[in-house]
């Protein structure tokens, strides 16, 4: 079985931390070369292991913001 690559190309930031130090966060990810997406998803403390998580394209993301910003009052 091959191994999964990624490259975190740009750390957006940290949703949330749990109390063994797992952190989820937003991120830019290129997985097995392919092109960066967003990335929302679960990750060790030292970043080396990662839960699963979902991805999403700059159109989806977008649509993203958008349905949260209908969500929240600013």
């Amino acid at each position: 079985m091959k191994e999964l690559e990624f490259e975190i190309v740009k750390h957006i930031g940290v949703i949330s931390e749990n109390t063994s130090g797992w952190q989820k966060q937003l991120n830019v990810i290129s997985w097995n070369k392919a092109t960066p997406k967003f990335d929302i998803r679960d990750w060790s403390p030292d970043g080396t292991k990662c839960g699963k998580g979902i991805t999403f394209n700059d159109e989806e993301g977008q649509i993203l913001l958008d349905l949260l910003k209908g969500e929240f009052t600013v």
